[in-house]
């Protein structure tokens, strides 16, 4: 691995900030990319390393983003315009790039995300069986063995078993960060009764999931752990689509934040799909912003716009 790159991968682990792994596998000239060459590119559609120019970049930038989405591992196929494309087989796509000089690229891109971070508030016999059954499948446990939790970047689920001693402080922070799953182990009855007494508005206090736990008749320590470990996972977000779908697109006369997640726009000449920030190829034109995947359609577009722009009178 290029060091600068693995440098950068490392701390982004550590730091538990998901990323894409780009590595080169196949170059064939004209290119100026080579195998080995490599790349991370990070949630805001950043990128750092090098995979191939400004047209491949802007290819690899967006399929990047589908699978920070979908967890899911691709071999990216870039051709050259006229270029024979094949069905793609499992795990692969094609994108013909209209911008290429020639040549195509084969670039394998692994999302590396951090386990799932939950944290266990509490000192009971289910908070117990809660940390180790979840450091033993695929999640991250932060035990607290005290009230004042601790909100952590990452962090994705809060579970309250302290068994009544000063729940309330542990979920209103919880709730208040935004925490996507926040679980308050209780009967029902007394939970409904300190969710009640929470300093929260109504949609907030609804946000608290109590008693913990899909209901499978749980009855020991480790079966409750169980059946909240499998609510978590229930109630994860989903991802939009699979490998190679873009996310979210944006209306052209929408921008991207500074750092915040990155969306993609349309090439309104060739159609590709393209990071919608500022460090990406882009033309405000009638009060409207487009990107562009290359200097050769940002050309072609500002020559005639209206040869790919849809006709406004219908």
């Amino acid at each position: 691995m290029n060091p600068a790159v693995e440098e950068r991968a490392a701390d982004l682990r550590h730091q538990r900030l998901p990323f894409v792994h780009a590595r080169v596998v196949r170059a064939e000239r004209p290119t100026s990319a080579k195998p080995g060459d490599e790349a991370v590119v990070l949630p805001d559609g950043s990128i750092d390393g090098f995979v191939g120019g400004a047209c491949a970049e802007s290819t690899v930038r967006a399929q990047s983003l589908s699978l920070l989405d979908s967890g899911q591992s691709l071999l990216l196929r870039i051709l050259p315009e006229g270029a024979a494309v094949e069905a793609d087989a499992d795990g692969t796509l094609t994108v013909v790039n209209p911008c290429l000089s020639g040549g195509s690229l084969e670039i394998f891109l692994e999302p590396v995300v951090p386990d799932p971070l939950v944290a266990v508030v509490g000192e009971s016999p289910i908070a117990a069986a809660l940390v180790a059954l979840g450091d033993g499948t695929g999640f991250r446990m932060m035990a607290s063995t005290t009230t004042a939790l601790e909100i952590t970047p990452g962090l994705t689920a809060v579970v309250v078993a302290s068994h009544g001693r000063d729940e309330e402080a542990a979920l209103t922070t919880a709730v208040g960060a935004g925490v996507p799953y926040v679980g308050l182990v209780a009967s029902r009855k007394r939970g409904e009764a300190v969710v009640a007494a929470l300093d929260l508005d109504p949609a907030q206090r609804t946000s608290v999931h109590t008693p913990a736990g899909l209901d499978i008749g749980a009855r020991t320590p480790r079966e409750v752990a169980l059946s909240i470990l499998a609510e978590i996972v229930a109630l994860r977000p989903r991802p939009a689509g699979g490998a190679g779908v873009a996310p979210t697109v944006v209306d052209g006369d929408d921008e991207a934040g500074d750092r915040a997640p990155a969306a993609v726009a349309t090439d309104p000449v060739c159609g590709m799909a393209v990071v919608a920030d500022d460090a990406a190829l882009h033309l405000d034109h009638d009060g409207t912003r487009h990107w562009f995947c290359g200097t050769g359609c940002l050309r072609a577009f500002a020559a005639d716009p209206s040869a790919y722009l849809p006709d406004p009178a219908g």
